[in-house]
């Protein structure tokens, strides 16, 4: 029978050692790091290799002192021109099938009216010819002519009424001028200067360029549960950028300037519950998500109200590479 061999457990580091001089050798180094800090929850310090950076086309700007006209900002919805001076917008919420049918109904109302127009002209000139030949009696020609005025005024009325609905439903999205409806809260309509053009661009995309948008006036409208009353400001429409029913976000002009530390819109991330933040660069390197608060934009920059001091260094080409960086998915 062989005899069994045991090895020392002296022998046991030697061969660990051996083997490992035998392996594969160490990975690199990763391009970027993620440390968790100890303030915000779920916060990560960024330290990114120079060449990570470069891929990134990471560059960062000294935030400094700014100054913007004072506005609020606020939501508004795209809807049609009441015709003419009077007239109803009609937006979303409008039942579009029944106004259709309305339209339908006033517009044949307005054909039976001018049918009894001029109905009545004839008549009322056949009467008045019969009196000028002495053939006729005048009793019968007031008549007509009290014939042909109640036909116009029944003519004006149903043009009235057909205006009140506004304009066809198969033109609508062929409009070169659009209302913005503005439900402004009534404690704040007096700290609004309704003289001056407002700023309009689509919701949610603050890197869309504005669009200037001036007050006209509209019937009263106002929403007594909220609390607010209804602004409208006309927009051009002739690129057919905005469509009926579209939600837009709206810079209402206050009253003088505001100051504070200005940033470069580009800086600006958004989270998914709409949280603001820039990356600002602690080291060499290094880079740490900071939450901010925007009062106001524009011309391409953001005035802001908290978040930041003066002199501070944040990205702004290539925020958004690190917002993925941080979230698990680097470029």
């Amino acid at each position: 029978m062989t005899p069994i061999r045991y090895l020392s457990i002296a022998t046991l580091p030697l061969l660990a050692v051996l083997t490992g001089c035998g392996g594969d050798p160490a990975p690199p180094a990763p391009p970027a790091k993620a440390e968790a800090v100890a303030h915000e929850s779920d916060l990560l310090k960024l330290t990114l290799t120079t060449q990570a950076q470069q891929r990134l086309g990471i560059r960062t700007v000294r935030i400094g002192d700014g100054s913007a006209a004072q506005v609020r900002e606020t939501s508004g919805e795209v809807v049609v021109p009441a015709t003419g001076g009077a007239g109803v917008p009609t937006g979303s919420t409008s039942n579009l099938a029944q106004i259709g049918v309305s339209q339908v109904a006033a517009e044949g109302e307005v054909a039976r009216a001018q049918a009894q127009v001029r109905l009545a002209v004839i008549a009322y000139n056949r009467a008045d010819a019969l009196v000028r030949e002495e053939a006729g009696s005048v009793r019968g020609r007031d008549e007509a002519a009290a014939a042909l005025a109640t036909a116009r005024a029944a003519l004006d009325a149903a043009r009235a009424q057909r205006g009140l609905l506004g304009p066809s439903i198969a033109s609508m999205g062929n409009l070169s001028t659009l209302w913005v409806r503005v439900p402004v809260f009534g404690t704040d309509v007096s700290a609004i200067e309704r003289g001056r053009t407002a700023t309009v661009r689509p919701l949610g995309d603050n890197r869309a360029a504005p669009r200037a948008a001036r007050p006209v006036q509209a019937p009263p409208s106002a929403n007594a549960v909220a609390g607010t009353v209804d602004l409208f400001f006309a927009l051009d429409n002739r690129d057919r950028a905005y469509r009926v029913g579209q939600r837009v976000s709206v810079a209402l002009p206050l009253g003088g300037r505001a100051d504070g530390l200005s940033v470069p819109t580009a800086a600006i991330v958004r989270d998914i519950y709409g949280g603001e933040w820039v990356y600002r660069k602690t080291a060499p390197d290094t880079y740490v998500r900071q939450r901010i608060e925007v009062a106001s934009v524009a011309d391409g920059r953001a005035l802001l109200s908290r978040g930041l001091e003066r002199g501070a260094e944040v990205v702004t080409d290539g925020a958004a590479e690190l917002f993925g960086t941080e979230f698990g998915t680097p470029h």
